[in-house]
């Protein structure tokens, strides 16, 4: 299992991924699942991956072959960022398909996050599907998530809007990766976090956090306690309707 989100402000976009790809008592191993690629001064992409490892690999090399080779299509040379998750989405249907000759398609689905900035049109974040389609944010949901989404969810609906600064964002990130990794154990680190500035068109602040970094040990101690400090200062429950108290 794994959990990935992005975050699209108009500030910018923050993404976050953790790097567990297998956990038990004696089988814990870690992969990257985030990917950056760019121009600097031209566009610059984040891409997020979840699911089959086989599959994920399979498509980061595809898009990497792409740009060395300088095929035709490829993310260097797509105009939108609509065109860059089409063109994802496609490559991801035909790794699955290879692998699937030799067994279960199901057992070889992946999603990606793609998001980033060409030029000088607005950032944009996809979800891209196994089937090939994807999604983008809005401004009712600033964010999207792929992995072991429902634990970190309730933070984000609760703190982000679109007007929410880059910090604000990556803190929440971090926090939503907290409360997902407290609840999965298949969910861990090393936590990656980039954080790019609209317009920057390059990569300034990137971050990987070990599983022993006094950081993450810090922010998952604070919430914590503020979420036991929230708790005590809820007023007592009251039975009943408003009515008193009284029943009947």
């Amino acid at each position: 299992m794994t959990y990935c989100v992005a975050i699209n402000l108009n500030a910018g976009a923050v993404f976050c991924s953790d790097s567990r790809t297998n956990a038990g008592v004696d089988n814990i191993s870690t992969y990257s699942k985030m990917r950056a690629f760019g121009i600097e001064g031209e566009r610059q992409f984040v891409v997020l991956s979840a699911g089959n490892l086989a599959t994920t690999q399979g498509v980061i090399a595809q898009l990497e072959k792409d740009i060395r080779t300088a095929a035709q299509v490829n993310l260097y040379s797509l105009s939108t960022l609509t065109d860059a998750a089409d063109y994802i989405g496609s490559i991801n249907v035909a790794v699955q398909h290879r692998h699937a000759a030799q067994g279960n398609a199901a057992m070889f689905e992946a999603s990606f996050i793609f998001g980033g900035q060409i030029g000088d049109q607005p950032p944009e974040v996809h979800l891209v599907y196994p089937q090939g389609n994807h999604i983008t944010t809005s401004s009712d949901t600033p964010y999207l998530q792929i992995g072991e989404s429902k634990y970190g969810k309730p933070i984000l609906d609760r703190i982000l809007t679109p007007d929410s600064d880059l910090d604000t964002a990556a803190v929440c990130a971090l926090v939503s990766m907290d409360s997902t990794m407290r609840s999965n154990l298949t969910v861990g680190p090393p936590i990656e976090v980039l954080i790019y500035r609209r317009d920057s068109l390059l990569v300034e602040r990137r971050y990987k956090f070990s599983a022993g970094s006094e950081y993450l040990r810090e922010i998952s101690k604070r919430w914590d306690a503020a979420l036991k400090d929230s708790f005590n200062a809820m007023p007592p429950i009251t039975w009943g309707d408003g009515n008193g108290g009284k029943s009947g």
